[in-house]
C-alpha cells in the first residue's frame, strides 16, 4: 500500500507504475480524490474529466505486461487548455470556442501518450495565453494571489499535488513565470524543441512548449521524452559545484527587481559561493538593452496574423488585449518589425558564446513575489528576453519574500544546451531547495 500517492515525485511513481506495486487506476483515483478536497478553490483545471480518466488508466494496466510497459508508463500529466486533445476540448479560454474535442492529439501529446503517458485533463490559462487577465486560477500558497500566467493551471496542478507534470507554453514569460510563483520547477526548452503544432499561435518566433513538475529529474525525463539533445555530449553525472564557474546577471531590466527578488539573488550568491563555485558578475552587452522593446514589437507584429481569423469572426467575443493586436494599438510598422527579427538573429549567436564561458548562468525569474489579486498574471520582462533568444531556461525554486510566497531564479543558458541546463539546475535547485528559505512544499 503506498501512502499518499499524490506527493509522489514522476520519477518515483514512475517506478511503482512500472513494478507493478502500484497500478495506474489506483494513482490515477488517489490524485483525482486529492483535487476533490481543494479544487474549489484552487480551479486549476479547464476540463477534467474523471471517468475519462480513470477509463483510460484502467486501460494501461490492462493492455501491457510488466516488460512491454514504456518509459513513461501511466504518469499523469495535465495539457495547458490551448493544445488540442482529442478526448478532451480545447477551449483556449475563449467563448469562441464551445469546446468541442478535437478529432486529434497535437504531436507533443501523441510522444507522450505512445510512451505510456496518461492525459489528465485541460489546465487553465489566459485568452488564447495572451491576454495578462487572469483565469479564476488562485495560487495553491495563498489563494488571495495570482498563480501567474498564461499557463496558470499547468503550474498550480503541479504545485497543489494535482499531478506530478503539466504541460505549457511560452511566448513571453509563460513557464517560468508561473513557476517562480508556485515554487516549481518550470523549463522552458530552446526554441523549436518540441513541435507547435496543434497548439494556438501567438508568436511563432517566440512560441515554445515546457514543462512544470517538481523536481528537475522528472523534467530531465521528459527531455529524454522529447529527444531532446545538446550541441555536445553532457555528463550524466551531477554539475560538481565546487570549482563550478557561475555567472550572475541581473539583465537590463534589473530596475523592476523588487525586495524578493534582490534578496534572493544576493542570498543565491552567498551560497554558491559557501558551496565552493566561484561566482562573476556579468554584464551584458549595451545592445541587450534593445531585446525587450524588440520582443514586445514581435509579439504585437506576429499577433496581428495569429489572431485575425478569430477577429473576423467575432471580435467582440475576444478580449481587448487581442483586439488590440489585430487592430496594431501599437503602431507596429513592418520597418520596426524586420528590424527586431534582425536585432534578436544577430544577438542569439552573442549570447551563446557568453552563456558558453560558464557552467551556469542564474538570472531573475520574476520581479518578486506573485501580485495579490487574480486580474494581474505578473509581469514577464525578466523572462521576454530568453525567450526571444531561444534560450532554455528553467526556474529554480527555494527562496521566500516577505509575504511568505515563493521567489525563483532562472538558470539560462545558449542554444541547444537544454541537458546541460538542466544538470546545472539539478545541483543548483538542491541548494536553493534546501537552504534558500522557501519550505511551504
Amino acid at each position: 500500500m503506498v501512502e499518499q500517492p499524490h506527493l509522489l515525485s514522476a520519477t518515483d511513481a514512475l517506478n511503482l507504475l512500472q513494478s507493478g506495486v502500484l497500478t495506474v487506476e489506483a494513482y490515477a483515483s488517489a490524485l483525482l480524490a486529492h483535487i476533490r478536497s481543494n479544487e474549489t478553490t484552487i480551479k486549476a483545471w479547464a476540463h477534467l474529466n474523471p471517468d475519462l480518466v480513470l477509463t483510460q488508466a484502467r486501460r494501461l494496466d490492462d493492455q501491457l505486461p510488466f516488460s512491454q510497459r514504456g518509459p513513461l508508463f501511466g504518469l499523469p500529466f495535465g495539457v495547458k487548455d490551448i493544445i488540442h486533445t482529442k478526448d478532451m476540448p480545447t477551449s483556449h479560454s475563449s467563448p469562441l470556442f464551445p469546446s468541442p474535442p478535437n478529432t486529434q492529439d497535437a504531436p507533443s501529446i501523441v510522444v507522450l501518450s505512445n510512451l505510456g503517458a496518461l492525459p489528465f485533463g485541460k489546465t487553465t490559462t489566459t485568452e488564447f495565453a495572451i491576454s495578462t487577465r487572469g483565469p479564476p486560477t488562485t495560487n495553491p500558497h495563498n489563494s488571495a494571489h495570482t498563480p501567474g500566467g498564461s499557463s496558470s493551471g499547468s503550474a498550480a496542478a503541479v504545485a497543489a499535488f494535482h499531478v506530478p507534470l503539466a504541460m505549457g507554453t511560452q511566448t513571453g514569460g509563460s513557464i517560468i513565470r508561473p513557476a517562480a510563483f508556485n515554487g516549481i520547477y518550470g523549463y522552458k526548452p530552446t526554441w523549436g524543441a518540441v513541435s507547435l503544432a496543434g497548439v494556438s499561435s501567438v508568436s511563432p518566433t517566440c512560441d515554445t512548449i515546457g514543462f512544470f513538475a517538481r523536481n528537475v529529474a522528472d523534467l530531465q525525463l521528459l527531455a529524454t521524452a522529447y529527444r531532446i539533445e545538446d550541441l555536445e555530449p553532457v555528463a550524466e553525472t551531477q554539475l560538481e559545484l565546487k570549482g563550478a564557474r557561475i555567472a550572475f546577471c541581473k539583465t537590463p531590466v534589473w530596475e523592476k527587481a523588487e525586495k524578493g527578488t534582490i534578496d534572493a539573488f544576493a542570498k543565491a550568491k552567498e551560497l554558491l559561493r559557501t558551496h565552493g563555485a566561484e561566482v562573476v558578475d556579468i554584464e551584458l552587452p549595451a545592445a541587450f538593452a534593445e531585446v525587450g522593446e524588440w520582443a514586445r514589437t514581435i509579439h504585437a507584429g506576429e499577433g496581428r496574423s495569429s489572431f485575425l481569423g478569430y477577429y473576423l469572426q467575432d471580435k467582440q467575443k475576444l478580449d481587448s488585449v487581442i483586439q488590440g493586436q489585430v487592430e496594431n494599438v501599437k503602431g507596429v510598422s513592418r520597418a520596426g518589425l524586420m528590424a527586431a527579427y534582425d536585432g534578436c538573429a544577430a544577438l542569439r549567436p552573442v549570447w551563446d558564446g557568453i552563456a558558453g564561458e560558464f557552467d551556469a548562468v542564474v538570472t531573475p525569474s520574476v520581479p518578486g513575489e506573485a501580485p495579490e489579486g487574480l486580474g494581474y498574471t505578473g509581469d514577464a520582462s525578466f523572462c521576454a528576453m530568453w525567450t526571444v533568444l531561444h534560450a532554455p531556461a528553467l526556474n529554480v525554486p527555494g527562496f521566500v519574500g516577505d509575504k511568505g510566497l515563493p521567489v525563483g531564479l532562472t538558470v539560462v543558458g545558449g542554444r541547444c544546451t537544454d541537458l546541460y541546463v538542466l544538470r546545472a539546475g539539478k545541483a543548483i535547485g538542491e541548494v536553493f531547495e534546501a537552504e534558500g528559505g522557501w519550505k511551504d512544499r
